[in-house]
Formats: C-alpha cells, sequence, structure tokens
C-alpha cells in the first residue's frame, strides 16, 4: 500500500516566493503609493492641474495619512499578510484614480487620495515586514529578509524614471500607467504568497522572544531615533528636486535626481544584504544614520549641483538601509508579534517627517546667520541623526544572527 509523502515543513519550503513577494510589495507601495508624487508634481504644475500651495498639501496629506496608517497597522497583527494584500489593492486603486484629478475635479480629491496612499504605503510596509519575516525566519533563512528593501529604492528608480523619460506626456497618463504597473504588482505578490504560511508565531518563537526581548526602555529609544531617522531624511526627500531645479534649469539635468536616489536606495540594500550579514544590526543602523547627516549636511556647505547630487547618493544610499536595519531590530526585539512594535516606529517616522516641512514653513522667509529655512531645518536634521547614530553605536549589542557561526 502507497502513503503520500510528508508535506513539507516551513523550513523546507521555498524562500523565494517570499522573499519576491516583499521585493515586489515594497516597490508597488513605497516607490509608487508613497513617492511617485514627488517627480510627478512638477509635471502636473507644468499641466496646470497643480499650483504649488496645492502640491505642498497634497505632500502634507499623505504624510498625515502615513502616520495614520502606522497607527492603526497593528489591526492585522494576526495576518499580516492579509493587510499585504489589501493595502497594496488600494495603492492600485489610489494611483489610477490620481489620473482623475483635473482642472474640474474637486479640491479636495487630490489631497484626500494622497493620504489614502500614505495610509495604505504604511500598511503595506509594517505587513510587508511582519510578515515576510516571520516566514524566513521559519526557513531558517532570515537574513534574506535584506533583500525584499531593495524593493523600496527600486520602486523608486522606476517611478522616477518613468517620469524623466515620459515627461512629455500629460502627467494623468502617466498615473494611469504607474496605476496599472502597481495593479499587476499587486496581482503578482497575491500569486506568489498564496500557499504560505500566515500563522500566528510558534512556541519556538515566543520561547526565543522570552530570552532575546529588548527591555521596554530599550523599546522606546528604537522608537526615538526611528523618528529622528524620518525627520533627518525628509528633508532632503522631499527637496532636493526643488534644490536641484534652482541650480539647473534643463529637466533632463534636475530630473535624473529622483532616479539616482532610488538606484542608491536599491544598490545599498542589495551590498548590505550581500557583504554586512555579520554586521550587528544596531551598528549598521548607526553607520547609516551617520552617512546621512554627512548628505543632509553637504548641502549647507556648499549650494552647487555636485552637493545636491552627492546628497542625493548619500541619503538615498542610506535611508532604506536604516529602514531595514530598524524594523529588524524590532522583529529581533519581539519575535513573538513584532507587528506592534513595528507600527509604533513606523509611526513615529511618519510623525518625524511631518515635523521635517513643517518647521520649514514655520520659519518662513528670511535667512537667519546667512541661512534660509530649508538650510536651518537641514542643519538640525543634521545634528540629530548625529546624536542619534552616536548613541545607537555605543548601545549596540550583537544580533542573533551574528552569533551564529559560520
Amino acid at each position: 500500500m502507497s502513503t503520500l509523502p510528508p508535506a513539507p515543513t516551513d523550513s523546507e519550503l521555498a524562500p523565494w516566493p517570499v522573499v519576491a513577494s516583499g521585493l515586489v510589495a515594497l516597490a508597488v507601495a513605497m516607490g509608487i503609493g508613497r513617492f511617485a508624487f514627488t517627480p510627478l508634481m512638477p509635471l502636473m504644475m507644468r499641466d496646470g492641474t497643480l499650483t504649488a500651495a496645492a502640491g505642498a498639501e497634497w505632500a502634507a496629506a499623505n504624510y498625515g495619512g502615513y502616520l495614520v496608517g502606522a497607527l492603526t497597522a497593528s489591526w492585522f497583527a494576526g495576518n499580516p499578510r492579509r493587510g499585504l494584500l489589501l493595502s497594496l489593492a488600494g495603492v492600485a486603486l489610489t494611483t489610477v484614480a490620481m489620473a482623475a484629478v483635473g482642472h474640474d475635479a474637486p479640491a479636495a480629491l487630490g489631497a484626500g487620495l494622497r493620504a489614502l496612499a500614505g495610509v495604505f504605503s504604511a500598511w503595506a510596509l509594517v505587513c510587508a515586514s511582519g510578515w515576510c519575516l516571520a516566514e524566513l525566519a521559519r526557513r531558517r533563512v532570515g537574513a534574506l529578509g535584506a533583500w525584499i528593501y531593495t524593493g523600496v529604492g527600486s520602486g523608486i528608480a522606476l517611478a522616477g524614471t518613468l517620469a524623466w523619460l515620459g515627461g512629455i506626456q500629460p502627467a494623468s497618463r502617466l498615473w494611469l500607467e504607474l496605476g496599472l504597473v502597481a495593479g499587476l504588482g499587486a496581482l503578482l505578490v497575491w500569486s506568489l504568497s498564496r500557499g504560505q504560511g500566515t500563522e500566528a508565531a510558534g512556541i519556538g518563537e515566543r520561547e526565543a522572544a522570552a530570552v532575546v526581548r529588548r527591555p521596554r526602555n530599550g523599546q522606546a529609544a528604537l522608537v526615538l531615533c526611528y523618528g529622528v531617522f524620518g525627520f533627518g531624511y525628509i528633508v532632503p526627500a522631499t527637496f532636493l528636486p526643488a534644490m536641484a531645479r534652482e541650480l539647473a534649469s534643463d529637466p533632463k539635468v534636475f530630473g535624473l535626481t529622483w532616479p539616482l536616489f532610488g538606484l542608491a536606495a536599491a544598490l545599498s540594500v542589495a551590498a548590505v544584504a550581500r557583504w554586512s550579514k555579520r554586521v550587528p544590526r544596531q551598528r549598521l543602523w548607526a553607520a547609516a544614520q551617520g552617512v546621512m547627516a554627512l548628505g543632509t549636511g553637504l548641502p549647507l556647505a556648499a549650494h552647487a549641483l555636485w552637493a545636491v547630487a552627492a546628497s542625493a547618493i548619500l541619503v538615498g544610499g542610506t535611508f532604506m538601509v536604516a529602514t531595514m536595519a530598524g524594523l529588524q531590530l524590532a522583529r529581533e526585539a519581539r519575535p513573538d508579534n513584532p507587528t506592534p512594535l513595528l507600527a509604533r516606529m513606523t509611526a513615529a517616522f511618519a510623525a518625524g517627517q511631518i515635523v521635517g516641512p513643517v518647521l520649514v514653513r514655520l520659519l518662513g522667509p528670511g535667512r537667519r546667520v546667512g541661512w534660509d529655512a530649508l538650510d536651518c531645518t537641514g542643519a538640525v536634521a543634521t545634528v540629530l541623526l548625529v546624536l542619534t547614530a552616536l548613541w545607537l553605536w555605543r548601545t549596540a549589542r550583537p544580533s542573533a544572527e551574528s552569533l551564529v557561526p559560520a
């Protein structure tokens, strides 16, 4: 009598569908849903469908939506895969809907769509991190989790390149094209993730949590550092294209800033995933935050196109490394159920990125000790990034994976 072969265990399942699901999900949610507005805003202004003031309001609405999404992402703690699929569908729908925002559209429509896109992006980041990292840990290949974060830079580079190469098209058509790409990406994630686990953490993970869980005050410090990171990165991420536009009027020149930013993000995460597996994650985060401080401080020292380009590389090349390291630390601190801590860190990040542009606006026109509002905000960001980088470096402990013999 024949018997059926035993079902494969979690550790025997191939990890690549989980890695691919996370990579594509973050490319869609962050590269398109979160950041596509940055390169498309000047094109919408060119088409007469958006003013500079309305653009600032839409950006603020997206930041606010991201904060709301971070605060509510814990709803999906029991089944983060379901939250991921829901959020990707939302990103696709809101991106396609942006194509309908024209001269006759209600004033609040664009801001509302950008706010919803922010909510869905935050859900996707938290759920992708919580689900993918847990599934890879069950397969004993947790180090592969770093690769999912290359999706953010890849998505930014894709959206920026499409806006750069297709800049002669109306912005509404570009929104439609990006929405279709987002929809295809959502379908791909659904297909790749079918049959993967969704259950809560197992007994082994709960026991590990009792051993390695970071004290509550340590978790609070991580949340604070992650909030400072959000404040520091958002200044160049919001204003680099505008700074480049002031120094070079040719859109084929200043339009390269955003693809360069995204390419640096993707390559840096890939390099870290390949060559820095043995580096404690908190030290990695500290180093990224320190290099980012150099990127935010460089334009203060030299108002030149090369300084803006270097800032794009330095900030773009570190913001996803810091994101990856911070979220993996959350998974390490709470292996039993990381989603609530991931949500708190993402909420702090969202609050920090709201404070950056708000501070620029509060400082207003005029100069202080030779600096305008953008320079002053950049100086504050640089100081805070340096201080938190020093704290992260000083308090770092070996990561769990770095203790495993090669």
